[in-house]
């Protein structure tokens, strides 16, 4: 797979050297020359590294975004990774669009009319962790897909919960929704349609907009 990171800061490395690893060709787009002067003569980074503003199309056309499968926006400026996203998106067509949002109160911007795909929110994903971590009996949203239309909740099961001392397949879940994980005694269980959930139970699910609140229904309450 081919990946063009726009932003060669801390952020952008740290996936560069992940993915590389991987096995994945990568490229890092980077303004300031002495940045892509040093990391080029790194024997760490396996990615290729090109000097130029990522927010100006000469720039993305001459590295090749157009041969890119993905595009991650991750610079420490909303404003260019916005930028950075609608011109992959509508100048080179990039199937995949990842974009950061550095600043939490923008991230309503970061959709699919500036070519996002997915935007990555460090202090909304945090605050689900913290949530997913202490809370019992409450619906967390985890991760979201499509721009919010569907995602992954957790729900760690109380005594009460309608689902406790139930089957999978006795839930009645919608049909646009999935238990895909149940985390017991720090344990992931695959899930079947036999799968016994008790008190104290993870429970992970794959959930649309229209399925979500029936959901948390079933296995809150």
């Amino acid at each position: 797979m081919k990946v063009s990171i726009a932003g060669g800061g801390v952020v952008g490395r740290y996936i560069a050297r992940d993915l590389a690893r991987n096995g994945h060709e990568v490229l890092i787009v980077e303004s300031d020359p002495a940045v892509v002067a040093r990391e080029q003569n790194s024997d760490e980074m396996a990615a290729r590294w090109f000097a130029g503003d990522a927010c100006e199309v000469r720039t993305l056309q001459a590295a090749g975004f157009g041969e890119a499968d993905v595009v991650v926006a991750a610079t420490g400026d909303d404003e260019d990774n916005l930028v950075v996203s609608l011109l992959s998106k509508q100048e080179f067509a990039v199937p995949r669009v990842i974009a950061r949002v550095n600043h939490p109160k923008n991230r309503w911007l970061f959709n699919e009319s500036w070519g996002v795909d997915v935007s990555v929110s460090t202090p909304h994903l945090i605050t689900a962790l913290v949530e997913e971590a202490v809370s019992v009996g409450t619906l967390v949203r985890l991760l979201n897909f499509s721009e919010g239309r569907a995602g992954l909740v957790e729900v760690t099961l109380a005594e009460a919960s309608p689902a406790a001392g139930s089957q999978i397949a006795e839930l009645d879940m919608p049909r646009d929704s999935s238990v895909v994980a149940v985390v017991r005694d720090r344990r992931v269980v695959v899930p079947r349609g036999d799968t016994m959930l008790f008190a104290g139970d993870e429970v992970i699910a794959l959930v649309t907009e229209d399925s979500e609140e029936a959901v948390r229904r079933i296995l809150v309450g």
